[in-house]
């Protein structure tokens, strides 16, 4: 499994910290940016990573800004990427499990090293369900 991390100046602390985190847990992370905390436009690295996990049959994104919707935002332009703006372990796992989200938007702003990790976690570990859930991804693309 291939991760891509990017955030904005808001974002490039909670970014280094869990990084790190998975490093250590022996995932394969590729820091898309930013690279300091010096002032820095999310949709730069959201499109960035976006692109990466659109491309990628094993990819996965991890986004961080100060509220998470702007990435959010802009990681979800891009075709065959569902990102999720997440909070909490639970809304992390259901965004895997129910919407089949390959982007997880973290806001920086709003929760600590302990809850970032705990979604990222969360989310990494939970599976799509697909049933119910499938049809309802597949009109995500295809709009009815």
């Amino acid at each position: 499994m291939n991760l891509y991390i990017g955030s904005d100046h808001a974002g490039f602390e909670l970014k280094e910290k869990t990084k790190k985190y998975l490093t250590e847990k022996g995932y394969a992370v590729h820091d898309c940016g930013c690279y300091s905390a010096e002032r820095a436009d999310y949709p730069d690295y959201a499109h960035q990573v976006a692109a990466k996990v659109a491309e990628g049959e094993k990819a996965f994104g991890i986004l961080i800004c100060g509220s998470g919707n702007g990435v959010n935002i802009t990681a979800n332009k891009h075709k065959g990427v569902r990102a999720a703006l997440c909070w909490n372990r639970e809304v992390a796992a259901l965004a895997k499990q129910h919407n089949n989200a390959n982007i997880i938007s973290l806001p920086a702003r709003f929760i600590n090293e302990s809850e970032a990790i705990q979604c990222i976690d969360a989310f990494l570990q939970a599976s799509f369900e697909g049933g119910r859930h499938l049809d309802r991804v597949q009109k995500i693309e295809t709009g009815c």
